[in-house]
């Protein structure tokens, strides 16, 4: 109660500065301005962060703090409060004066406190910014510790720690960690790739430009541990039949005269997994579970503008899709589509304030245990719609409120064998960048 009573505070002292931003709405440059109009909280630091950039080394970092409550239905009517830290350090080595075509990132995440997720009877994350670094709150850990190098305008490579969701089917309305557009996973990304995918780590990955332009076409191919996490290293844990093996392209395209993108991918991995299926008469005979060798999905997203007000600031609405298909076994998504309308800077007075609308349908490959006098199912496909409105108080000061509607994948709960009606998720999002 006491930190929730502090979020609530700070948002009533923040919305004083309303007037005051909409005023200075004019764009600045990257660090610089005054206090209400530049990019972040901390500003230029006197000039030496506009300094760096310029000779190739930028820090940028953000501070979420989301409360949410199931208001209606679910399994937990519990306030939740959480929030998240995460920083990244980017080095250009030929800005730097070494080399050229050289890039070096380093990115922290920290969590804290608890999330709603639980109390949903969803398999979909109502709060996906609590997922990372690690899906257990108030943990600190490397994310990401890469590097990448062109070796010519058309041909890089990447390897090292590589955080997934940020660079992974992408979407101009739709994608991220749950800090700056929608909260739910399913409408930052496509939850087919989390069973092989982790969000941190180590890889290899071959960049493809087919016209040296990364915001015309990006082609990427990469090989990832598949049982990699952000809290280790992963050498120890690196083996050859747990591997992950991604293909992905992302073209933009110019229908109508407006700015969209298509994208589609397939994934592969070869690690063995517990099979979804389960017989009583083998776990007896054989003293384990039954497992399932190997994984594959396939996904597809695009988004496409119906109005722009300026092509280089993405300013404008347009409407955002997502499908994927995969085994069935050992993944328990069998089949996944979403599909939504989002937009940024509608009003001129406002040209940081974001939305969102989106619809999210998870077909679920029911689990099942056969015993010697019956089968049982536990499970039932999901559907979920969450709206957004993300109020930019400053550039660097963001109040998002949020309301979930979700009928989860969990019929029961399990022990009491009570129903878990469909929830009616209300939450509130605070993020600082600073």
């Amino acid at each position: 109660m006491q930190r929730s009573a502090i979020l609530v505070g700070v948002i009533c002292l923040v919305s004083q500065a309303q007037t005051a931003f909409a005023q200075e709405a004019a764009e600045s440059p990257p660090y610089s301005g005054g206090f209400l109009s530049r990019s972040s909280l901390t500003g230029d630091w006197n000039g030496g962060r506009d300094d760096l950039a310029a000779k190739g080394v930028t820090v940028d970092a953000t501070l979420t703090q989301i409360g949410q409550s199931v208001v209606d239905g679910g399994k937990n009517d519990d306030w939740e409060y959480s929030g998240r830290f995460n920083l990244i350090e980017r080095f250009d080595t030929q800005k730097m004066g070494l080399w050229p075509g050289g890039f070096l990132t380093l990115q922290l995440d920290g969590n804290w406190s608890d999330a709603v997720n639980p109390n949903t009877g969803a398999l979909m994350p109502a709060n996906s910014a609590q997922l990372y670094p690690f899906p257990a709150s108030d943990n600190f850990n490397v994310s990401e510790l890469s590097y990448a190098q062109f070796l010519s305008h058309y041909f890089g490579v990447q390897v090292g720690k590589l955080e997934t969701i940020s660079v992974g089917d992408n979407n101009e309305f739709a994608h991220g960690k749950g800090d700056t557009q929608f909260l739910n996973l399913a409408l930052n990304a496509n939850p087919l790739l989390v069973l092989t995918v982790p969000y941190s780590t180590l890889g290899a990955a071959a960049i493809v430009l087919p016209t040296q332009d990364p915001h015309s076409a990006l082609v990427t191919f990469a090989v990832l541990q598949a049982n990699g996490n952000s809290k280790e290293i992963g050498f120890a844990d690196l083996d050859d039949d747990a591997l992950s093996f991604l293909a992905q392209g992302r073209m933009r395209t110019g229908f109508f005269g407006l700015t969209g993108h298509q994208l589609v991918g397939g994934l592969f991995s070869n690690k063995t997994f517990t099979s979804l299926d389960q017989r009583i008469g083998f776990i007896v005979d054989n003293g384990r579970l039954e497992t399932e060798d190997d994984s594959w999905a396939v996904f597809y997203n695009f988004d496409q503008f119906l109005y722009e007000i300026d092509k280089n600031a993405g300013r404008g609405a347009g409407i955002f899709a997502r499908f994927g298909a995969s085994d069935g076994d050992p993944n328990l998504m069998e089949y996944f589509v979403s599909a939504g309308f989002g937009g940024t800077g509608m009003l001129s007075s406002r040209p940081h304030d974001r939305f969102g609308i989106g619809y999210y349908y998870i077909s679920i490959s029911n689990p099942t245990f056969q015993g010697p006098l019956t089968s049982r199912s536990f499970l039932q496909d999901e559907h979920g719609f969450e709206i957004f409105y993300n109020v930019a108080i400053t550039p660097w000061l963001l109040l998002t409120p949020d309301l979930q509607v979700i009928r989860g994948a969990q019929k029961e709960r399990l022990g009491s064998g009570a129903k878990v009606d469909t929830a009616t998720i209300l939450g509130f999002r605070l993020q600082l960048i600073l």
